[in-house]
């Protein structure tokens, strides 16, 4: 345990004085993953799979605001719609107008969870996010993760249907023909059963999870971690039996238990305190009492530093009172 909070200390203090440089690399790695998996799901534009397209557009953004971020994702994706077809640009860059006005209104200091949540789903750990933002966010977190989530949904069905989503572009304008493609478009991805259990169950999680960890008895947050997995399988098994949902049980609870080791170790790092050490104080002012937990950090010991003695007695340093005296 003294180890890690070692560890802990010195990554702590590593970020703390390399911040500058660190911050910039952690956008760049998220936007080019963020490309990555953009291009290999709905890579229609050949311009922008170049690798170098993708370096370029990670590199600028490295140094741009996280929000700037989330929409230069959001230009890409529909880019490749309209690659695809005018419908399917035009019925997505409606469908992302909508969720950012959302997220920008209610929640935009929480535009990474909306970058990640796609990512992690495309890393099979979706239930990453849900959890680790109840600890991190707040319930209004639920509009963040749900927006990441209806991203990696609408690009998989999209994927999954590029034969018949292949349609007509402004050269070729068949209202006819458009307006059954916009049908086709909408129907498909608002009437994704699955896509809505999943923002069932990740609103849920958030809301457990946040209520829990803020309540004032001991080990709230690992109750909290604890509660929201049950929760989190509960919601989903209930919403997927309710829509009729494709939901892989085995598969989910696996994601599920992996994800929630992942959300411990973040929670040791951002939340670790000894409760055997919590002290109760209480004070005044002129107009209230005041009464006050303070739990104390659980922090490594500084190791003491060895010196060499010297060969010297210890008998010939010393003075007895006689001598003291003589002075």
């Amino acid at each position: 345990m003294e180890s890690l909070l070692i560890i802990k200390q010195q990554l702590t203090r590593f970020y703390t004085r390399f911040e500058a440089y660190i911050v910039p690399v952690l956008k760049f790695l998220a936007m080019l993953f963020a490309l990555l998996f953009i291009n290999n799901s709905v890579g229609f534009m050949k311009k922008l799979t170049n690798p170098a397209i993708v370096l370029i557009l990670s590199l600028l953004c490295s140094f741009l605001p996280a929000n700037v971020i989330v929409l230069a994702a959001g230009f890409v994706i529909v880019a490749h719609m309209y690659a695809l077809s005018l419908e399917c640009a035009v019925v997505v860059l409606f469908i992302f107008i909508i969720m950012y006005a959302l997220y920008f209104r209610f929640t935009p200091s929480d535009s990474i969870a909306v970058l990640l949540t796609p990512i992690m789903f495309a890393m099979h750990l979706p239930y990453v996010m849900p959890l680790a933002m109840g600890f991190t966010g707040n319930p209004i977190s639920c509009i963040s993760v749900g927006c990441g989530t209806a991203v990696y949904y609408i690009l998989n069905y999209v994927s999954e249907h590029e034969d018949s989503l292949s349609g007509s572009s402004l050269s070729d304008l068949d209202i006819e023909g458009m307006m059954g493609g916009f049908k086709t478009v909408i129907d498909g991805i608002l009437k994704n059963d699955l896509m809505i259990v999943m923002i069932i169950t990740f609103s849920a999680t958030i809301i457990v999870v946040y209520v829990i960890r803020r309540l004032k008895f001991n080990y709230s947050w690992q109750i909290a971690l604890g509660a929201g997995m049950v929760v989190c399988f509960l919601v989903l098994i209930i919403s997927g039996a309710v829509l009729d949902a494709d939901v892989g049980i085995g598969g989910a609870l696996v994601s599920l238990v992996i994800s929630s080791v992942i959300v411990l170790i973040l929670q040791f790092f951002i939340f670790c305190v000894d409760y055997s050490r919590a002290e109760y104080v209480q004070f005044e002012d002129d107009d209230y009492y005041y009464y006050v937990k303070a739990v104390p950090k659980i922090t490594a010991q500084a190791q003491p530093v060895r010196t060499r003695r010297s060969s010297v007695r210890r008998d010939q340093m010393d003075f007895d009172d006689e001598d003291e005296d003589d002075y």
